[in-house]
């Protein structure tokens, strides 16, 4: 009964939550900037680039038995996942910035630091 007790403390405890969450999120994210990459940028891109050398598929590029194509997709696949999350962060931290920049309040002393000044200038005037 101890070992389900601490199974229970262990699963229950805020970091593994947040780690899965995290994950679960993060596994969502990246099937929307799969989908953003294949079906946006790809064909945008990449696709008029192979036609205009006269291949209809970059994984189909070979070189003998090398089949560089399906690296050199790989490779290409990686930046442009890299550049689209890159911009996507760049504008979250952009927008963060935004709101911290909020002018703040002007800060009031607490009252032990003002009877503490008053104190100290009642001392230099009986001096």
């Amino acid at each position: 009964m101890g070992l389900l007790k601490e199974f229970k403390a262990f699963a229950m405890k805020g970091n593994v939550i947040d780690l899965a969450v995290g994950v679960i999120i993060g596994g969502a994210f990246g099937a929307i900037v799969k989908s953003l990459i294949d079906d946006v940028i790809t064909p945008l891109l990449l696709n008029p680039a192979l036609e205009a050398s006269g291949a209809k598929n970059i994984q189909d590029l070979t070189w003998g038995s090398v089949k560089y194509g399906s690296f050199l997709s790989a490779i290409i696949s990686f930046l442009m996942i890299a550049f689209v999350l890159f911009g996507i962060i760049k504008a979250m931290n952009a927008a963060k910035k935004k709101e911290v920049e909020a002018p703040a309040a002007p800060a009031v002393p607490p009252a032990q630091e003002v009877l503490l000044a008053e104190i100290r200038d009642l001392l230099k005037e009986k001096k």
